[in-house]
């Protein structure tokens, strides 16, 4: 057991390495590997070739690997927290308030992308001040789910209102958002983008110790002497800086938030977070990878080849827990 564990990250990061280096090499114009290696190592390439490798294959890429990993990460933190197998990264009405953000943007017709992601932003955050008011007042962490889930219906409702009211091209926009992608993503909205990721993913490592506790029980944590609201807090934070950044730039993508989670529980066959964790943000970029891949190669939304990929697993997960 000692040995097969270590065995299985190392596999994992030569896996998510390979499908880096496959995702970069696989798109709509054919280029020569040579070119690649001399566009990413600034030896001689054509300024056109350079120009694709770099501000679009490889953004796109990385994008990818941290798009996985937060959504893993965060989905992994809701359902320990919530206790709940089925619990993703957006039960908390974190995406519903990021759409509603974009929505009174894009429906709008005005605003940058920058300008969308902001918006997303401030929804995002709004959705987390409200969770954070009611945390702290309500000791049941299934109220606060169930609330979670009514305000996102509720905002959901006001979104759909708005695409009623909307002009035809601005509502075209919307929903090619809503299928989400990871190719709109420019090299300044990178600078935002992996630093929120990288605050959030470390402040996910911050409350391993929190997590294993709550997996036998809030009574039980408490007795060991776990902070329960702040330990919500940190999670909440985490969960809306991942959840959050994620949709404001590449809209909301469903499933591997919810299935990641439980594929690396069936490959590690363990519930200590301390390696389930980045375990789980190896699996989830490597997942994000292959979805990316797929998606250039038959150019489909990327939510579709995650539904294709997180649907069997979800499946698989409510026939287990009947």
């Amino acid at each position: 057991m000692s040995h097969r564990i270590p065995a299985i990250f190392i596999m994992l990061g030569i896996i998510t390495l390979l499908l880096l280096v496959a995702d970069i090499m696989v798109g709509s114009v054919y280029i020569p590997p040579a070119e690649i290696v001399g566009a990413l190592t600034g030896g001689e390439c054509p300024e056109v070739t350079a120009s694709i490798v770099i501000d679009i294959r490889l953004a796109k890429a990385l994008v990818a690997l941290l798009t996985g990993a937060a959504l893993s990460a965060s989905g992994l933190q809701m359902q320990t927290l919530f206790r709940n197998p089925l619990a993703g990264p957006y039960v908390l009405g974190i995406s519903s308030g990021a759409s509603i953000g974009v929505a009174i943007i894009v429906l709008a017709g005005v605003g940058s992308s920058l300008g969308i992601a902001g918006a997303a932003w401030i929804g995002a955050a709004a959705v987390l001040l409200l969770i954070a008011a009611v945390s702290a007042r309500v000791k049941d962490i299934m109220v606060i789910l169930i609330l979670g889930m009514m305000f996102s219906s509720g905002v959901s409702a006001i979104v759909q209102i708005l695409q009623y009211l909307s002009k035809e091209e601005a509502l075209k926009s919307f929903v090619v958002w809503t299928m989400g992608s990871l190719g709109q993503v420019s090299w300044a909205q990178m600078a935002v983008l992996a630093p929120s990721v990288t605050v959030g993913l470390l402040m996910a490592f911050a409350v391993v110790k929190p997590l294993n506790l709550l997996l036998l029980g809030q009574d039980y944590a408490v007795s060991m002497g776990l902070d329960i609201r702040r330990s919500r807090l940190l999670i909440f934070t985490s969960t809306t800086l991942l959840a959050g950044t994620v949709t404001a730039f590449c809209g909301p993508i469903g499933f591997i938030g919810l299935a990641i989670p439980h594929l690396t529980r069936m490959m590690l066959r363990t519930a200590n977070h301390l390696v389930l964790m980045p375990a789980t943000m190896l699996t989830g970029s490597a997942v994000m990878l292959v979805c990316d891949i797929f998606s250039k190669l038959y150019t489909l939304p990327i939510n579709a080849i995650t539904a294709l990929i997180g649907i069997p697993i979800v499946i698989w997960v409510v026939i287990k827990s009947r």
